[in-house]
């Protein structure tokens, strides 16, 4: 039976937490992450769960402690945000190679520099290519549910990966919404026991982790990882089937949203998708076919999927809340344009960089930019492709 709350989407990421009873959580505190170890820190001190509680003297320490505890045979989560995971970097590497599957709540901060607390998505995209499971929550709700879902993957036998569970800081980490929280007996029956084939403390299997791989071995190495990360597809889906059928709530790669006829759409991560799914309403009620994918999961990247998803629609606007300096779009719009390239059919498509350090965005500015996609519908001329919204400039903005 589910338990109707209203918390935070750090508080709701700390319940999922003190729910599973994990053995090891080495933390370190850093803004807008730090409530989530400080909400598990008063659970190891009430005696509400059995976890080895590990201070550390840095993020580094952190990741490093969580690799050592895995290595071991036990389950091993942390937090962070921001310059904390941009220095868990090299471990971050180490973990995935390694094929430990550690979990990590990530809530999404602007890295540094200039300095910043506020949201966008560069720390996280930042590490996309470590080789670690991403999947991405627009709302408190969907923060827990994804991190209960998280060690059911990231531990399959065929995946074997660490899992990064993220949230945007502030907007969620630290708004109080309604959630459904599910019962401590239910959770710990669905998530299973960690159960490692080989681990360091197993007596009857001598193994190394982290070992040197010279070259006749580090590409076989690497292959292996590529493979995992495709078992995670399927593992990933099977995964949330259960998850419905446990718990009522549905799950995929991605969420459509008024897409059946859809002739213009945005493409997104995070919590931007509730402040577009009320311009939807708004422009729908005018008539205007306009719809939207929400992506959940971006590493392993849905790309066949997301491809379908997008086949007959006119124009795309790819949205990235993170600057990929490549002169050519952010990440999400990379691995979009990417997955569409091939299709015999395929919609004109933009990038629109927004939300950078904290700026806000609103149902008037995502309006703007579904006109400025009906205009390239109806001229059916892109002149621009790389786009900026929401900054002060002297230059007029296009939108």
């Amino acid at each position: 039976m589910s338990i109707r709350e209203r918390i935070s989407g750090n508080e709701a990421i700390a319940t999922a937490m003190r729910q599973i009873n994990p053995d090891v959580f080495a933390a370190f505190p850093i803004t807008p992450s730090t409530e989530i170890p400080q909400y598990f820190a008063q659970y190891v001190a009430d005696g509400k769960v059995d976890t080895e509680f590990v201070t550390v003297e840095s993020e580094h320490s952190s990741m490093s402690a969580c690799m050592g505890a895995e290595a071991a045979g036990c389950r091993a989560i942390t937090a962070t945000s921001s310059a904390g995971l941009a220095f868990m970097y090299e471990m971050l590497w180490v973990v995935s190679s390694s094929r430990l599957p550690v979990t990590l709540a990530c809530v999404n901060r602007a890295l540094t520099g200039p300095i910043n607390i506020n949201n966008d998505h560069s720390d996280s995209m930042g590490c996309r290519d470590a080789g670690w499971i991403q999947i991405y929550a627009e709302n408190n709700q969907e923060a827990y549910d994804n991190y209960l879902q998280a060690m059911r993957i990231g531990e399959h036998k065929d995946v074997r990966l660490p899992v990064m569970i993220c949230q945007d800081g502030f907007i969620t980490s630290h708004a109080v919404e309604n959630i459904l929280l599910e019962d401590d007996d239910a959770v710990k029956a669905f998530v299973g026991e960690y159960k490692p084939e080989n681990y360091l403390l197993k007596h009857d299997n001598p193994l190394a982790v982290g070992p040197y791989d010279v070259c006749p071995y580090y590409m076989e190495h690497k292959m292996q990882q590529v493979e995992a990360m495709k078992n995670a597809k399927q593992v990933i889906l099977d995964v949330a089937a259960d998850f419905k059928a446990t718990f009522g709530r549905e799950y995929g790669f991605f969420e459509e949203y008024l897409m059946d006829d859809a002739e213009i759409a945005l493409v997104l991560i995070g919590s931007t998708a509730g402040t577009a799914k009320a311009c939807i309403d708004k422009m729908r009620a005018e008539g205007k076919k306009v719809g939207l994918i929400k992506v959940r999961v971006f590493r392993p990247f849905p790309g066949e999927e997301l491809a379908k998803a997008l086949e007959n629609c006119q124009v795309v606007a790819v949205m990235d809340k993170v600057e990929g300096f490549t002169n050519e779009g952010g990440p999400l719009y990379n691995e979009t344009a990417a997955a569409c390239i091939n299709l015999n059919k395929r919609p004109k498509m933009i990038n629109v960089v927004y939300g950078l350090g904290g700026r806000d965005i609103t149902t008037t500015d995502i309006e703007k930019i579904y006109n400025h996609l009906y205009m390239i519908k109806e001229t059916g001329e892109v002149k621009e492709h790389y786009l900026h919204i929401g900054q002060r400039s002297n230059v007029k903005e296009v939108f």
